[in-house]
């Protein structure tokens, strides 16, 4: 579902005892099938480079996904001659298709007569590399853009164009958008009314031709290698220099309404009532984190509002439930994301900031950091609940009233869990906190703390949620 390059390598039962009923026997190359790019069995030892090439570059040609490697148990033990092995050497990078050169005219000319344009930076184009070219291509012609969660950093977030203080208001109200590797789906409301204007044209660049025209008819497509094509746009703009008007009333709109949504953040992250709120969490998180440091993030309202707050400068910096909305991926990815900087970046530091909820679906691979001795910050944000929860006293007056499994919301968790002992358990470092002062503190420790895990266990308002003039990531209504 995220189009994302993965080869997955899992074992079978033995093919003899196929239909026999044989252990954990189960059609898997069939199944694996309806998900995956390619999915196959080597009919032998001696075929097993050439399937894996096949997979590896099935699953980075045209646009990436997950393909699948199924291995019988038999092979395990079996012998075969190092001379019969078919060696296969590994496959090309993939091949870079360019888009046709009329599209690239009409999308240039769409562009250049926009009124409200608006830039949508989606996480193809992160995989793309394409980040040089986009920032050319937005200072170029001073161009507001948008990243979507995991596009974020191609262009820094801290870029005056930007506009992501003003997410509603810029894809409500824009005339021409252009997607680089974003998808109409539900994270950008299938592009539809009432979130878009009925008469919205949208420029399409994908790499996959099968993409173009889902859910809204474009005006243009361009189909090939983002970095390409947008180097092909900016050949555009290069021979005709063209910049849109930053005096013009759609920037001046979107500043104001940025300004606007900034206050308002700005004023709930001053807050001084305890317990804090996600605001106040996430702004003194934002003032201590590493430029370069790897987020990973999952949750309900702690990744929603994270992702407004927590900025990344960099491309390739964040990870995310992804576009399948999948829970208990923060740790797994946290893991991976520590094994690849460990490797590549020995410094970089993984902060993995997770609801409490989300912690809860993959909480014991904290005992996987703890053996690896990965240095990954996970931060922990406590309102008892999936979305909201309950305090202390309103639990136990719940319970006046009958049994926990009849009277508690079923979205509400245990009030104040101590998940920092999870930490200390596995002899990582633990920390719970419950002011703006020991956040900081423990935050600090934390990330001076070079040689363990630590997890910090912060205690927020239980009915905290996103300010009111903000969207949900689940609603369909308009604000």
């Amino acid at each position: 579902m995220s189009k994302r390059p993965l080869v997955v390598i899992g074992g079978s039962s033995e093919r003899s005892q196929e239909t026999m009923g044989a252990f954990q026997e189960f059609p898997q190359v069939e199944a694996c099938r309806l998900y995956s790019k390619f999915s196959a069995q080597p009919s032998s030892i001696e075929a097993i480079p050439s399937i894996i090439e096949k997979a590896v570059r099935s699953s980075i040609y045209g646009r990436p996904g997950a393909c699948y490697v199924d291995i019988p148990a038999e092979f395990v033990n079996l012998e075969a001659n190092v001379n019969s092995i078919k060696y296969v050497e590994c496959c090309l990078p993939p091949p870079v298709s360019m888009a046709e050169m009329s599209a690239v005219f009409t999308a240039a000319s769409l562009i250049r007569n926009a009124k409200q344009p608006l830039l949508i930076i989606g996480k193809g184009a992160a995989y793309a590399q394409a980040e040089e070219e986009i920032r050319k291509l937005v200072e170029r012609c001073k161009l507001p853009f948008l990243p979507t969660p995991m596009g974020k950093g191609v262009v820094p977030d801290s870029h005056p164009n930007c506009v992501a203080a003003a997410r509603s208001k810029a894809l409500q109200f824009a005339d021409v958008i252009v997607l680089f590797g974003a998808r109409l789906n539900w994270i950008l409301h299938f592009g539809l009314p009432p979130r878009y204007r009925p008469d919205v044209k949208f420029i399409q660049v994908d790499i996959c031709a099968e993409e173009l025209g889902n859910n809204v008819k474009p005006a243009v497509t361009l189909l090939g290698d983002i970095k390409a094509v947008i180097r092909q746009l900016l050949e555009q703009f290069i021979k005709a220099p063209w910049q849109y008007p930053p005096e013009s009333n759609w920037w001046k709109t979107l500043r104001e309404k940025m300004k606007s949504n900034k206050a308002s953040s700005q004023e709930l992250a001053s807050k001084k009532s305890l317990p804090m709120n996600y605001y106040t969490v996430f702004y003194h998180v934002q003032e201590q984190l590493p430029r370069d440091c790897i987020v990973v993030s999952e949750g309900a309202n702690t990744m929603d509002i994270g992702r407004t707050v927590l900025q990344n400068y960099l491309p390739r910096h964040r990870l995310d439930a992804g576009t399948f909305g999948t829970m208990g991926v923060g740790l797994g990815f946290a893991i991976a994301a520590a094994m690849v900087a460990k490797d590549r970046n020995p410094g970089q530091r993984v902060i993995c900031v997770e609801g409490d909820s989300a912690f809860g679906f993959s909480g014991m691979e904290v005992e996987t950091i703890c053996r690896y001795n990965l240095p990954i910050i996970l931060l922990v944000v406590n309102n008892n609940g999936i979305y909201q929860g309950v305090d202390r006293d309103s639990w136990k007056e719940m319970l006046k009233f009958g049994d926990a499994t009849t009277m508690v919301p079923p979205m509400c968790l245990l009030p104040n869990a101590h998940y920092e002992q999870v930490m200390t358990a596995f002899g990582g470092k633990g920390y719970l906190v419950q002011t703006p002062e020991e956040l900081q503190e423990s935050l600090k420790q934390s990330l001076m703390e070079t040689a363990k895990p630590s997890l910090i266990n912060i205690i927020i308002e239980p009915q905290g949620a996103r300010k009111s003039q903000d969207f949900h990531w689940l609603t369909r209504s308009n604000m």
